[in-house]
């Protein structure tokens, strides 16, 4: 089955209701909602082949998280929320609130799609708007990358676009060391670039396809590496995204992580056969993206049919304007309506 997502989506998700009370409070009596905010964060590709931990690019593939300010404890909460709501209030130096959230899910969980990041960013977006926006969105997108312990899918689902990271991973993120410096750019992407993602019924843990990878590599890799990143930032940047093709070979994280997913090397062969500029491993997998210019759906045929495995493809585009947090209209019946508008 393919699915095109872009203005008109097909939303096929489920709510999870899930409730933040810090432990210095205790849930008391009473319903009222005091205020209410839905953020919108898009799902992201990222390492493009080369570009491991640096390049990433967001999809118009959404989850939407909803934080309610309230006190009553109804529901447990999963630690990828409390943990963002602490890190959230340990940086704002504000009086920690309870609240609840819930998320509407279209961005499917450890495929290499940014999922987590949609969650954490999401929960961080929506307590700054509930708190007066004591943090700016670079603030904000520091905490969700030290949450995440790598920038590559937080830039882009917060700023949107195609983006560049420019940092020290190990010591500003996974070793959570705030102080050291980051750089974020970012480039509009066309919309004539589609994106064909395969994603597989097959999930993988980022930990597991992390701890895969070697400690070292030759130099002659590493140096092809930075062409290959280079060439492919350049061509992003410049739009002329036929530049593109040949660019995504990669010697970093791909070919041992081809080992949790055998069908990697012959799916990106059979999207390239199919006339896609260059296809590779969304993120640590499963799911496996594909750029092209042409023949979207003739690409998701091929790549489905190369992996011989259960799967979907999604066939998109990229998102310009990263995470929202959507207007509430208001109707001439009183009710409050969340939405925003399309991209």
């Amino acid at each position: 089955m393919t699915q095109r997502m872009g203005c008109r989506e097909t939303w096929h998700c489920y709510t999870a209701a899930i409730t933040f009370v810090p432990s210095n409070q205790r849930p008391c009596g009473g319903d009222v909602t005091m205020q209410q905010v839905t953020v919108r964060v898009p799902a992201s590709t990222s390492n493009l082949g080369p570009g491991y931990d640096c390049l990433g690019v967001a999809l118009r593939l959404y989850n939407r998280v909803s934080v309610v300010r309230g006190k009553k404890l109804r529901f447990s909460h999963p630690i990828i929320v409390s943990d963002a709501a602490e890190r959230f209030f340990k940086q704002t130096r504000r009086r920690a609130f309870s609240f609840s959230c819930s998320i509407a899910e279209q961005v499917p969980r450890c495929r290499g799609l940014g999922s987590s990041a949609t969650v954490r960013l999401g929960v961080l977006l929506g307590l700054n708007r509930l708190s007066g926006d004591p943090l700016d969105r670079f603030s904000l997108f520091r905490l969700c990358a030290e949450l995440e312990g790598h920038p590559d899918n937080a830039a882009p689902a917060c700023f949107g676009g195609f983006i560049v990271v420019q940092s020290s991973t190990s010591t500003s993120f996974t070793q959570g060391k705030r102080g050291a410096s980051v750089t974020v750019q970012r480039f509009d992407v066309a919309s004539r670039l589609c994106f064909v993602l395969l994603v597989p019924d097959l999930k993988i843990e980022t930990a597991r396809a992390r701890n895969i990878l070697p400690s070292k590599i030759s130099r002659v890799a590493a140096v092809e590496n930075c062409a290959n990143a280079c060439a492919l930032t350049a061509a992003f940047a410049s739009w002329d995204y036929g530049r593109m093709r040949g660019t995504f070979s990669d010697n970093l994280h791909q070919p041992f992580r081809a080992k949790l997913i055998h069908f990697l090397p012959r799916v990106i062969a059979a999207a390239e056969r199919a006339g896609a500029l260059g296809a590779f491993l969304s993120g640590s997998g499963s799911a496996i993206a594909a750029i092209t210019l042409e023949a979207p759906e003739k690409i998701a045929t091929a790549m489905a049919s190369a992996a011989s495995t259960p799967a979907r493809t999604i066939i998109t585009h990229a998102d310009n304007r990263g995470a929202q947090v959507l207007p509430i209209r208001h109707s001439p019946s009183g009710i409050h309506h969340q939405d925003g508008p399309p991209t």
